[in-house]
């Protein structure tokens, strides 16, 4: 009995170091792609929050317009008067900033602004200095303000008889594991009664 004991192999040290070797890179890579699943899934989730958030926007501006349309033109109160408001914002707006470099560069003629989609009233834009580290949204509140996503209303060009507003609803933030920040943007344009 004594005698298989001793004539026995173990394993020697550099076979279980290559064991224990192998098993960490496998670790390594399992947790890898286990990050890059959760970051997709999150970066997913933000897209369509921000993407509801858009459509949002973009129902309430429809929504004012189509009461100035129906008041027309007797425009002093109510939704009507909102839209005359934001028809204000267009004023001396000759073009929108560019999407591609997010918050930093909106143009000085630029009149940002984000409608509270729950009373369709004008509200505050908070954020357009930096990213939000957040999604992009609106928060409801005492007071309600727009993070990371805002409109810009650009009026048609004078020498056209169509009479319209471009609005370019934005949204722009920092997502999990991204060094760029996301945006996402529609146009929306509505035409003036005539």
């Amino acid at each position: 009995m004594l005698k298989n004991i001793k004539n026995s192999r173990g394993d020697t040290l550099i076979e279980v170091l290559f064991a224990i070797s192998v098993f960490g890179l496998v670790v390594v890579g399992s947790v890898s792609i286990m990050n890059q699943g959760t970051a997709i899934s999150q970066r997913a989730l933000e897209i369509t929050l921000v993407r509801n958030e858009i459509d949002a926007q973009a129902e309430a501006l429809r929504f004012i317009h189509d009461s100035y349309v129906s008041a027309y033109p007797n425009v002093s109160d109510g939704y009507a008067a909102e839209w005359v408001e934001i028809v204000g914002k267009s004023e001396g707006v000759t073009q929108a900033s560019d999407l591609g470099t997010c918050l930093l560069s909106l143009s000085s003629s630029a009149k940002p602004f984000a409608i509270n989609t729950r009373d369709a009233s004008l509200m505050a834009v908070a954020n357009l200095t930096s990213t939000v580290s957040t999604y992009s949204q609106v928060r409801y509140g005492s007071t309600p303000t727009a993070e990371g996503i805002w409109i810009e209303a650009v009026p048609s060009a004078s020498q056209s008889n169509l009479g319209y507003i471009d609005f370019h609803i934005r949204a722009c933030w920092q997502s999990i594991g991204q060094t760029m920040p996301v945006t996402l943007g529609t146009i929306v344009r509505l035409y003036e009664p005539r």
